[in-house]
């Protein structure tokens, strides 16, 4: 029903076919505009911070402290299977087996 109105409110185009092209991408220009913005406020950072998280889980290394997505700070031992399952040293005597994807990020030693 609003597109009803709007296009009876609309005015009557006149002049050349050339001057109704120019005016049909000129309707154009403020999606682009939109797309811009949503590429570098949000695609954009996204994408930086996804190849930041491959670097770190790509620079893991036996000895790191970590915490993992869930909140278990743990000091790595070992990989299996090609580096996909970290093994974990939580305390002496626990150690858990998780996925490499679920280290949210790696504790700098002057951090402790």
């Amino acid at each position: 029903m609003i597109l009803n109105l709007l296009m009876a409110t609309a005015p009557a185009t006149t002049g050349t076919n050339e001057a109704a092209q120019g005016g049909s991408l000129l309707q154009f220009v403020p999606f682009i505009f939109m797309f811009a913005i949503v590429w570098f406020m949000m695609i954009r950072p996204q994408r930086k911070r996804q190849k930041e998280v491959e670097h770190m889980l790509n620079e893991l290394k036996i000895n790191d402290k970590v915490i993992t997505t869930g909140g278990i700070y743990g000091i790595i031992t070992n990989f299996k299977k090609e580096k996909s399952i970290v093994v974990l040293k939580i305390d002496d005597n626990t150690k858990i087996e998780i996925l490499r994807s679920a280290i949210a990020g790696v504790i700098a030693p002057d951090k402790e």
